[in-house]
């Protein structure tokens, strides 16, 4: 045991095992939020590391051990993430802390061969969620190569809304338009809701100019989606075919997700064993092997023509060059898995179109179950997205019951600054709000905002 607890902190008593990328990514986020946070993982100069970067307390040895959680506080836990590379062991650790302990449990399960057996898993050992980081990343990946023109697409309302984001070309008819304008005139079915303009983010007002280089996130439908972007001239059909090079677990649950789309997949990977996997699991796709980072191969194999190119191997740096070599060679849709984030200025700077973090998408997740379980007031937060390097928040709320925010016209609602009611979710039904509409009981609701921590709808009142 290396450190002692903060007693000054307000929060969750959280253990999380395994400090591996997604681990210590959950202790970044989760110590920013004021929890109380415990790490156990066997690497004891790893523990040692991120106790002190952190000012946590630290146990070396097994997660799934009786004794090791015991040490680590297990039986005063609110809750218990196993983020290990081993998916059975973070089964088990959840379940000897469910034994022992009045704790909620959070599991990493990577495996394809458990993807169709997450509910039963989740219902049958008493989780409460279990997360897979690679499943999560192909789907905001298939979301993307669905509508191309969009940087990133992110599902709320259980699919029935989507956070969208693009950039405006220069000679596009946004340009010098303000946002009122835009609603008047060219559709009130979208909102606007988060503007990147020179480094800075604006949460919009009706009278923000739009200019040509901005990158703009709104709200809509998924079909209103779509409209908005070809009124504006943007082409709006998704990709025919895509190439992905590396053949690890995401690779396969994107290329299984565009295969059920009817679009055409080849996967380039280095490993034989592995190629001759894939092509027993996906026969629909084209599984090449050979050296995905040989320009020659990539000509050979159609990379010029190509609609869309995936660089999903397991080095960042590697994918960073596969998809600027793509940019140079074709004009095809481009997306890159980063994990890692060493040197994110330098990466925010070059032109990767479309990038996926699947440690982020996870820790999200998790973020959100943590602060609605925080919450013990009338609303649960929902779903919780980080827009523009953690410096924007979307929130979904679901409202439980009748408070200061419900029932009342919005524009009569003494709300935050740099904050935006973008869309109220009723029965299944979005609605894009105006200053008349009400949130009622039963809705949830999206906000979207520069300030961070938000655990209840009632957050949004001044």
């Amino acid at each position: 045991m290396l450190k002692a607890k903060n007693p000054g902190r307000q929060g969750l008593n959280i253990i999380i095992v395994g400090c591996g990328k997604v681990g210590s990514t959950l202790i970044e986020q989760l110590s920013k939020e004021g929890h109380d946070i415990t790490i156990i993982d066997k690497n004891a100069q790893k523990v040692q590391e991120i106790a002190n970067l952190y000012d946590i307390m630290g146990v070396v040895g097994n997660g799934a051990s009786y004794s090791v959680q015991m040490e680590g506080g297990i039986e005063n836990a609110d809750l218990i993430i196993a983020v290990t590379n081993s998916d059975e062991l973070n089964l088990l650790c959840c379940t000897i802390a469910k034994q022992v302990a009045n704790c909620a449990a959070i599991a990493r399960v990577r495996t394809p061969d458990y993807i169709s057996e997450i509910s039963y898993l989740r219902e049958r050992l008493g989780l409460a969620m279990i997360i897979n980081p690679e499943y999560e990343a192909s789907k905001e990946a298939a979301r993307i190569l669905y509508l191309p023109t969009a940087l990133e697409v992110n599902s709320f309302a259980h699919g029935q809304a989507e956070l969208i984001k693009f950039k405006v070309p220069n000679g596009n008819t946004l340009h010098d338009m303000t946002i009122a304008h835009l609603g008047k005139n060219i559709t009130s079915d979208i909102l606007i809701c988060a503007i990147e303009r020179d480094g800075q983010v604006y949460i919009p007002s009706g009278n923000f100019l739009i200019k040509s280089g901005d990158i703009i996130s709104f709200v809509s439908t998924r079909k209103d989606g779509k409209h908005f972007l070809e009124k504006i001239g943007f082409k709006t059909h998704q990709v025919k075919d895509t190439m992905i090079i590396g053949g690890g677990k995401a690779a396969y649950y994107l290329a299984k997700q565009l295969l059920n789309m009817g679009i055409s997949v080849k996967i380039i990977e280095n490993d034989r064993k592995r190629c001759e996997e894939l092509s027993i699991l996906l026969p629909k796709a084209i599984i090449i092997n050979g050296d995905g980072t040989d320009t020659e191969l990539l000509k050979e194999e159609g990379i010029e023509y190509a609609e869309s190119f995936v660089a999903l191997t397991g080095i960042d740096e590697e994918n960073i060059l596969l998809t600027l070599h793509a940019r140079q060679v074709s004009n095809a849709k481009v997306i890159t898995k980063i994990n890692r984030i060493t040197f994110h200025d330098v990466i925010s700077n070059l032109d990767l179109g479309s990038v996926v973090y699947p440690r982020y998408i996870t820790s999200e997740a998790i973020i959100a179950y943590v602060r609605a379980k925080q919450n013990s007031m009338g609303s649960n937060i929902e779903t919780l997205y980080h827009m523009f390097d953690h410096r924007v928040e979307a929130i979904e709320f679901r409202v439980d019951e009748e408070s200061k925010v419900t029932n009342i016209p919005l524009m009569n609602l003494s709300l935050k600054k740099d904050l935006l009611i973008s869309f109220i979710n009723r029965s299944g039904s979005i609605i894009i709000p105006s200053g008349q509409d009400c949130i009622q009981v039963g809705d949830t609701v999206m906000i979207v905002t520069t300030h961070t921590g938000f655990n209840d709808i009632l957050d949004i009142l001044e």
